[in-house]
C-alpha cells in the first residue's frame, strides 16, 4: 500500500511528527496501539521498519512519531522526505491494544514511546463513558516532552485524565515530576488493582516496571507491554 507524506514537523531536537495519507483506501483500519511497517530501497537493499501509529483512526490519515537514529539505514531517509513523498506501508498490525476499554489504566511512556500512547488515549478519552486514565511520561529533558501542550489540554478538559510528565534530568527552573518513572507508577496506582497497565519504551524500563508491578500483585493479563530497543 501506498503512502503520502502530507506534512511534517519538527517538535523536538532529532524528533519530527509525519503525517501521511494512504489514497488507495477510504479508510486505514486499525485498533489504536498498532504499527504500521515502512519499506524503502536503499543502495539495492530493501528496508522494513515498524513505527506505532500516533493518532487515532481518522479516515486514511495516520501519524507517526520518529526520532532520527544517525547510524540508523531508514530513518536518516525518512528525515530527508519533502511534502508529497511516496513510501509503501503494511497493513497496521501489533498486539499492543487497549484489553479492556471501561477499564481504568495508567500508561507508563519513555521517549517515543508516547507514540502509541496518544493514539490510546486519544481515542478512549472519547468514548461515552471514559475510564480514569493516567500517563506517566518520562524523559531527560523538558523539551523532549513530546505532545505536552496537548496532554495538558486534555487534562484541563477531561477530569478523568491526569498527564505526569517527569524529567530524569531536570533544570533548576523544572517545579514538575522529576526522576525516573517507577516512583510515580507507585503513586499512580496506589492501592488500585482492577486496573491494566500500559508500558512503552526501552527495555530496560518495561521490565523493571513489569517485575514491579507483578510484585505488587498484578496479574501479567493487566499488564500490557511493547519495548524499543
Amino acid at each position: 500500500m501506498k503512502a503520502i507524506l502530507i506534512d511534517v514537523r519538527e517538535i523536538a531536537p532529532n524528533v519530527r511528527h509525519f503525517v501521511f495519507e494512504a489514497p488507495e483506501v477510504r479508510d486505514l483500519a486499525f485498533t489504536p496501539g498498532q504499527f504500521v511497517s515502512l519499506t524503502h530501497s536503499i543502495e539495492g537493499k530493501e528496508i522494513t521498519r515498524p513505527y506505532s501509529i500516533a493518532s487515532k483512526p481518522d479516515g486514511n490519515r495516520f501519524d507517526l512519531c520518529l526520532n532520527l537514529v544517525e547510524d540508523g539505514i531508514l530513518s536518516p531517509w525518512l528525515f530527508t522526505l519533502e511534502l508529497g513523498a511516496e513510501i509503501e506501508i503494511t497493513d497496521p498490525l501489533g498486539y499492543f491494544v487497549v484489553r479492556n476499554p471501561l477499564r481504568d489504566a495508567v500508561s507508563v511512556a519513555t521517549g517515543t514511546g508516547i507514540a502509541p500512547m496518544r493514539s490510546m488515549i486519544e481515542a478512549r478519552i472519547e468514548q461515552d463513558e471514559p475510564p480514569r486514565l493516567t500517563l506517566i511520561f518520562g524523559v531527560r529533558y523538558e523539551h523532549g516532552l513530546l505532545y505536552r501542550d496537548e496532554f495538558e489540554k486534555l487534562a484541563l478538559e477531561h477530569p478523568n485524565f491526569r498527564f505526569w510528565p517527569t524529567l530524569s534530568r531536570p533544570e533548576p527552573s523544572w517545579t514538575g515530576r522529576s526522576g525516573h518513572v517507577q516512583p510515580h507508577l507507585v503513586e499512580a496506582v496506589g492501592e488500585r488493582r482492577a486496573i491494566d497497565v500500559y508500558i512503552c519504551g526501552l527495555k530496560a524500563m518495561v521490565d523493571d516496571v513489569r517485575a514491579m508491578l507483578k510484585a505488587m500483585g498484578f496479574d501479567r493479563k493487566q499488564i500490557i507491554y511493547e519495548k524499543y530497543d
